[in-house]
């Protein structure tokens, strides 16, 4: 893995932004946009659907080599594309893995049984193209493969453990049933263990994955908005596991900005790219 790259950083949180409905790829102008007051809890639930079908995928063929079973994809599911069994050569990593597999899925479960029928089947993944471009932008080499090894697995798993977290710190704001809130909290603390755990591990790999962890931070703030909310593993020369505000408060994303991120985006008015080629299912899709 190759060193982290030098880009821009940029201080100040972002509040709740109004959200762009559906747009094709291309920066075509968007229609009349969804605003804040009129995303229902289900919105926000059938979006964090979309970034669970992927965490599990995600997690579940790097450990066991299969993903979700078609019991728990709906009737009509997206291909997935990449992904295959991780050789671990650290025993404990290889059961934080596998635990965090296992919770992903269990999330996925949770969403579905909550959504009943309102719940969506999971959208098209492409795992190659979407780390593929995350190397492009962050540095990481050609060859980089999330799959090839620990390190570059927990890597990967980092790009989607500091999104989610910082986007169910966002739904919080938003969230009007008691019980939804309650529920999303508990799943953003699961998402914060999971969180610490990767970029703990990677800290103690060493340089080469502080470097490369940096690198992912800085790629994904450059392309999520104007703000610099993003933080790597090592900042002022010691460790920084917890990426916080000054207030030591996870800081949020709105879905806008977590579409940017999993679409590989800079633009407005993006319905699909990145990890999704075929766009998420549900209101909340487009940049």
């Amino acid at each position: 893995m190759q060193g982290a790259l030098h880009l821009s950083r940029r201080q100040s949180l972002q509040g709740l932004v109004v959200l762009g409905a559906g747009a094709a790829l291309g920066g075509i102008a968007r229609p009349s946009p969804v605003l804040a007051q009129d995303i229902s809890d289900e919105d926000i639930f059938r979006f964090a659907l979309n970034l669970e079908y992927m965490e599990a995928e995600y997690y579940l063929r790097g450990t066991t080599g299969m993903g979700i079973e078609a019991a728990d994809v709906g009737s009509k599911p997206g291909d997935v594309v990449g992904g295959k069994q991780v050789s671990f050569e650290t025993p404990a990593i290889g059961e934080f893995m596998q635990e965090v597999a296992e919770n992903e899925l269990a999330h996925v479960r949770f969403y579905r049984k909550t959504l009943g029928t309102d719940a969506v089947d999971r959208p098209a993944i492409d795992f190659d193209a979407g780390f593929k471009a995350v190397a492009e932008a962050a540095g990481l080499g050609p060859d980089f493969d999330p799959f090839g090894n620990e390190t570059n697995f927990v890597l990967g798993g980092m790009l989607f453990e500091d999104v989610g977290v910082t986007a169910y710190a966002g739904a919080a704001t938003v969230l009007k049933n008691k019980d939804f809130l309650a529920a999303a909290a508990g799943i953003l603390a699961v998402e914060a263990y999971h969180m610490g755990m990767a970029r703990s591990t990677l800290y103690r790999k060493g340089e080469e994955a502080w470097k490369a962890a940096n690198a992912v931070s800085d790629a994904r703030d450059k392309i999520d908005g104007s703000d610099d909310k993003d933080q790597g593993i090592q900042a002022d020369g010691k460790a920084n596991i917890v990426p916080s505000t000054p207030d030591a408060i996870a800081f949020t994303r709105t879905p806008q900005e977590v579409l940017r991120i999993v679409y590989l985006t800079d633009k407005d008015g993006v319905s699909k790219g990145g990890f999704y080629p075929e766009g998420m299912n549900g209101t909340l899709k487009s940049t």
